[in-house]
């Protein structure tokens, strides 16, 4: 018997500000920091653009662009590990030297 996932992933999804907004919202997992929680939601479900946006909700929330996960890592250092993840790790960097 084969398995079907649930869910397919949409890929290239645009998102209007109040979908952006709305990551601002997610609570994060207990030993967490909230902050690295809503930065990494917002990674892996935005493509660049989206991304891009979201970051700029987020700082004018107060938002922490540095928080770091349970590991000590920052979204940067996360996502430099991966390869898609360069142009997240300069947009990043960008909003952090504004």
């Amino acid at each position: 018997m084969s398995l079907k996932k649930d869910k397919e992933k949409v890929l290239g999804e645009v998102f209007d500000d109040e979908r952006v907004r709305s990551f601002l919202d997610y609570q994060a997992p207990t030993g967490v920091s909230n902050d690295f929680h809503l930065l990494e939601k917002a990674y892996r479900g935005m493509n660049i653009d989206n991304f891009v946006t979201f970051l700029g909700f987020f700082k004018e929330a107060g938002k922490d662009l540095n928080a770091t996960n349970p590991d000590g890592q920052s979204l940067a250092e996360v996502a430099a590990e991966h390869g898609h993840g360069a142009e997240y790790v300069d947009a990043l960097r960008a909003a952090v030297n504004q």
